[in-house]
């Protein structure tokens, strides 16, 4: 009779755990104040089609064994933290946030210079020389903010400065989705941050907003089957139907056994992490990856990101230029890092820089892939569409442009343009206008 009863259970509880408690769902981002920094408007977003479908009938062939062979590349470098032994930061990287708020005058946004008792206790609080202490594995639970330093304070540079000030948090280091393997060097005195390594960017996250993971946990979600959420700002609501993340697109779902349901990790009261199943409300906003490389998806997916204001470092769940293009390039398989200096490393690279502007045209065109190259300049990277009327198209979330007294007409989302956006404009700074300034083409 004991027997039965502890089979009945081991079925039940069998069963239950292939339940969807979680489901993803369409949502929408709640508006803040990014929405309403300015939006300026110059010819090439009249002039020039702005469906990204009118671009995607130019790409050309991406060889399936080479996606798939990237697609393990990007698979590889996700899951790598769960590997690491110690902190694997460059150099050159390592310790910028000390040396940033310790070198020049830090700020507040509204413009008073933060003391340095009051920097030099974040500094106390993130604790360095006990780098590499716990070495644990982690996941994030949701989608979470990573830090510059254990601290939610904002800080800038003088914002009385043109392209200083608001939105540019220098505490604003990245973001991340739920999902993401974390290593975790060790923690801030206060407890409540944690200093990580994820694949793609470093820093301080919020201890809430992960969970411990151990071999058991790994050896399930690691799992070799994969999707990913190709529509933006879904929601992922909990058994009690409460909204408990914001999902963009470019979040990873391992898939569950049952091939219909997706695995997300979930924090217990120790804070371990617990799998949890997923349904998807509906079914075309996730796809397993990589994603197929056609006219379809391509532009379906460029849609998502057309508009979304600009989020520096990932701030207000938007994203800045770097975190665009990763994250659609991501959803075929293509892993960037978290900047744009980085990304113009991730790929094969051609030189533009110094060409005359007609022949950097040309060759942009002649030697770039549509939707699948990026164009670099120090500070911005763009995904190129193709070409319209003999003029290169690109898709970027660009700030704004310079103009010759200093300032900038902003932008301030993602827009499509030609690599001369505002020449109609005799106040636009002609050395400063992206074609001049292009430096390389990073091919995939």
């Amino acid at each position: 009779m004991y027997k039965k009863i502890a089979l009945a259970t081991l079925l039940l509880f069998s069963f239950n755990s292939l339940q969807a408690d979680y489901t993803l769902k369409v949502g929408k981002r709640p508006k803040s104040r990014i929405d309403r920094m300015p939006k300026g408007v110059v010819a090439d977003m009249k002039n020039i089609p702005q469906d990204p479908a009118f671009y995607a009938k130019q790409i050309k062939n991406f060889p399936k064994w080479k996606q798939k062979k990237l697609d393990k590349e990007f698979n590889e470098k996700y899951f790598q933290p769960w590997d690491l032994k110690k902190i694997d930061i460059p150099k050159e990287d390592f310790g910028w946030e000390t040396r940033f708020i310790t070198k020049k005058p830090i700020y507040r946004e509204n413009g008073k210079i933060i003391p340095p008792y009051i920097y030099n206790k974040w500094l106390r609080n993130a604790q360095m020389h006990k780098l590499d202490s716990k070495k644990y594995k982690a996941i994030t639970i949701r989608h979470t903010d990573v830090k510059a330093l254990p601290t939610s304070t904002a800080f800038y540079r003088d914002p009385r400065r043109v392209g200083e000030g608001f939105p540019f948090d220098y505490n604003q280091n990245s973001a991340l989705h739920i999902n993401v393997p974390l290593y975790i060097s060790h923690f801030s005195k206060d407890r409540r941050w944690a200093y990580v390594r994820a694949s793609y960017s470093f820093g301080w996250v919020k201890i809430s907003d992960l969970a411990l993971v151990n071999n058991e946990f790994i050896q399930k979600f690691k799992n070799g089957r994969y999707a990913m959420t190709i529509k933006d700002n879904l929601r992922l609501y909990d058994d009690k139907k409460r909204s408990f993340s914001m999902v963009k697109l470019g979040a990873l779902f391992p898939v569950s056994n049952d091939g219909q349901s997706y695995l997300a990790a979930r924090r217990n009261a120790k804070g371990q992490a617990r799998i949890h199943t997923v349904k998807a409300g509906d079914p075309n906003i996730i796809a397993k990856k990589p994603l197929p490389f056609t006219p379809e998806n391509v532009a379906m997916l460029a849609k998502e990101f057309y508009g979304e204001p600009y989020g520096w470092g990932g701030s207000y769940e938007c994203r800045d230029c770097s975190a665009t293009t990763r994250d659609f390039l991501g959803a075929f398989g293509i892993f960037l890092r978290r900047n744009s200096s980085k990304q113009a490393k991730d790929g094969r690279t051609i030189k533009i820089k110094g060409l005359p502007k007609t022949v950097k045209k040309r060759t942009i065109i002649e030697k770039a892939q549509p939707f699948r190259s990026l164009l670099y300049v120090p500070g911005h990277i763009v995904l190129y569409l193709g070409e319209y009327k003999g003029e290169p198209v690109v898709m970027h979330t660009y700030w704004g442009i310079r103009k010759n007294d200093g300032t900038k007409l902003i932008t301030g989302r993602t827009i499509i343009t030609t690599t001369e956006p505002g020449k109609e404009r005799a106040d636009v700074k002609e050395r400063s206008k992206l074609i001049n300034t292009l430096k390389t083409i990073v091919n995939f």
